[in-house]
């Protein structure tokens, strides 16, 4: 395999979250016309400087993939079309950006995303030295080898698990877990008939993409009715996230953290609240993982409201307050008592 940035090991005092400024997309308020709030990586970072539990200089700092590694899953034929306005207008539902000249939407448009889905590979490899690793962006469930679509350009997902296939030792089997409101129809065209991927998806069934072809790769699915509640919701996932890792053993969870799953959004058509819904689903899924010892590796995903990046926040600090996350680099280990004090917890939660 060719030599990449992307696997070089950033600074030992670096925690395993991946970002960089170049994530969001501002051009002209061009940005405003999608229902996506195109700046909400850059918030998530905020707030979690605010809390005190990252800086600058403590997060990795997320590359451009380059043509090189976007080859290693993208035809050449499907980056191509990418030099032609008018087809990422389409894949990125901004109509206006057909209208732009190519540079301007490779530099605008483009690089925001090639740099989110450097994040995601990056993420894989340190998810599988640390344990754990979260891209505040990523997530790009739509887009397969050879197709983009749903805000999707290129596929991240896809990219993060062959990577570590064919360049990390050990890594031979993965789980996507995908918990967006949207059926992740992408890794699912890419990986149909790849027995070493195994994939669960919990969707609302009657929203976009509806990709019946792309249903036969699904190992765990998870039809949700529309207006679904957090009851419901979480009882599903904890059953369907414990089954799914109790059925196939991975090497790395690929976890897909929507938050277009919350009330109240335009195109998700589900009624789950932040706190009770979002932050308690993804500690489902860290738990699941940790408890097994298996790596995981987070990407947020769709999530269409100004609210979404406190929420985003709101779950990393309620992951590194549960202990999750493992502890911060340089800091203490916790007491005798602290250790047992968090095992008595763990054991009330379950029962």
């Amino acid at each position: 395999p060719h030599r990449t940035e992307l696997y070089e090991d950033p600074p030992a005092g670096c925690w395993p979250i991946v970002y960089s400024p170049d994530y969001n997309i501002t051009f002209m308020g061009l940005e405003k016309l999608h229902p996506f709030d195109a700046g909400k990586w850059g918030k998530v970072i905020n707030f979690l400087k605010e809390e005190k539990l990252i800086a600058d200089d403590l997060i990795v700092q997320a590359r451009e993939a380059t043509d090189e590694d976007l080859l290693v899953v993208h035809t050449r034929r499907y980056l191509n079309r990418l030099k032609w306005s008018f087809v990422v207008a389409t894949i990125t539902e901004i109509p206006p950006v057909a209208f732009l000249p190519n540079f301007v939407v490779q530099r605008k448009v483009l690089k925001p995303l090639r740099t989110q889905t450097g994040g995601t590979i990056m993420a894989g490899k340190l998810a599988v030295d640390r344990g754990w690793a979260i891209n505040v962006g990523g997530g790009f469930h739509h887009c397969c080898s050879d197709k983009g679509g749903g805000f999707c350009a290129y596929a991240d997902i896809t990219l993060a698990i062959k990577f570590l296939f064919e360049r990390v030792p050990g890594v031979s089997k993965a789980t996507i877990i995908d918990l967006d409101a949207h059926q992740g129809n992408g890794h699912e065209r890419d990986f149909m008939d790849d027995p070493r991927v195994y994939i669960m998806d919990a969707y609302n069934r009657y929203i976009y993409p509806g990709d019946g072809f792309a249903k036969r790769a699904i190992k765990r699915r998870v039809e949700l009715e529309w207006g679904t509640e957090d009851t419901e919701y979480l009882q599903k996932v904890h059953t369907h996230v414990e089954g799914a890792l109790n059925e196939f053993k991975p090497d790395i969870l690929v976890y897909n953290a929507g938050t277009d799953i919350l009330d109240g959004d335009p195109l998700g058509g589900l009624a789950i609240p932040p706190w009770f819904g979002i932050v308690k689903r993804d500690e489902v899924v860290f738990r699941a993982a940790r408890r097994r010892q298996v790596p995981v590796l987070m990407v947020t995903s769709g999530g269409y409201q100004k609210r979404t990046a406190r929420i985003i926040a709101d779950s990393i600090l309620n992951l590194h307050g549960l202990g999750l996350l493992g502890r911060a680099p340089g800091a203490a280990a916790p007491s005798l008592e602290q250790a047992l004090r968090d095992a008595a917890k763990d054991l009330g939660s379950l029962s």
